[in-house]
């Protein structure tokens, strides 16, 4: 007679260690995560094409944790997401830099990896942050990218860096002040202000409106000591450094391209075309951060404000001059 506490015979205990879900969870778990990972590499991708992070960025990204979605990323899909390079030019620096097609980005040699970086930086150097600071501070960025509500969370929790309010002809939109937000003028008075050489900067954005940066309460701020704030475009920024080439130009970027998108349509401001031909102007815009000085995410508005105002608290370069 069988001993009551002696299990079935043909009872089958579960293997130590096996899996407590079923196969089929696993699998459409797996599929899951694989559709997601594909999906942030064609966003990584989409960026550095759109040129919102550098190449270099991306590679620096992969280098630094190789099972990062960036890590992931093909050697081949990598170097076809860059500017001008299809796929007959990728095949001949591939075979250059003596790099596998089959390898992935965060699974490179440390030569490998050399060769890369020195090879991104001939083509598409970035420009070095410079040690000294100038207490003329240029904000710049796409269209939508947030200049304009970084810039007033700067001036609503920083009172002592002089924020410079623009002229512009564009009409006000919903909550504009004039005089707080713009100096709304018509076209007559814009055309004064430039002939009589009150603007330090001046331009037409997207074909339309023009805009400029009144000189005098500049000029009164920094006689003060005060750090002032140019909260302006491309353009605007790039006069800015011919004019004062101390002054410090930083450049705020969106987390992605497809986030500067989504801001641009959930602003609701410009109909289909305007909003197209705003995108096209932004990708131009976006290929000029090299000019700048420093680069900061707009990822979240106090950070971003926190970060810029960091900059601009900096002790100022030291005079050049004996």
């Amino acid at each position: 007679m069988a001993d009551s506490q002696t299990p079935d015979a043909g009872a089958r205990r579960p293997a130590v260690g096996s899996p407590t879900r079923p196969p089929e969870v696993d699998r459409v778990e797996a599929s899951r995560r694989a559709v997601a990972a594909r999906r942030a590499r064609a966003s990584l991708k989409k960026d550095v094409a759109m040129r919102v992070i550098t190449p270099q960025e991306l590679a620096r990204r992969a280098f630094a944790d190789p099972t990062s979605p960036a890590g992931t990323m093909r050697v081949t899909e990598y170097l076809t997401s860059l500017p001008a390079i299809g796929e007959g030019k990728r095949n001949r620096i591939l075979e250059e830099l003596q790099i596998s097609p089959v390898k992935r980005l965060g699974g490179l040699g440390a030569r490998q990896r050399r060769v890369l970086s020195s090879f991104l930086d001939a083509r598409w150097p970035e420009r070095a942050s410079r040690s000294g600071r100038s207490r003329l501070v240029v904000l710049a960025g796409p269209t939508a990218v947030g200049k304009g509500t970084v810039a007033a969370h700067i001036h609503e929790h920083h009172p002592e860096i002089h924020l410079s309010v623009s002229a512009t002809t564009r009409p006000p939109r919903p909550g504009e002040i004039d005089g707080q937000h713009y100096f709304f003028v018509d076209d007559a008075e814009f055309d004064r202000l430039i002939d009589s050489g009150e603007l330090l900067e001046h331009a037409t954005v997207h074909n339309k409106y023009r805009y400029g940066t009144p000189r005098r309460p500049i000029e009164e701020a920094l006689a003060a000591g005060r750090t002032v704030l140019l909260e302006i475009d491309l353009q605007g920024a790039r006069q800015v450094r011919a004019a004062e080439p101390s002054a410090t130009l930083v450049f705020l970027l969106p987390p992605s391209w497809d986030e500067l998108v989504q801001r641009l349509i959930g602003r609701g401001t410009e109909g289909d075309e305007e909003r197209a031909r705003r995108l096209r102007t932004a990708k131009s815009e976006l290929a000029a951060q090299h000019e700048f000085d420093f680069r900061v995410v707009n990822d979240d508005v106090a950070a971003a404000a926190r970060e810029v105002v960091e900059l601009v608290q900096a002790p100022p370069r030291p005079s050049s001059r004996a």
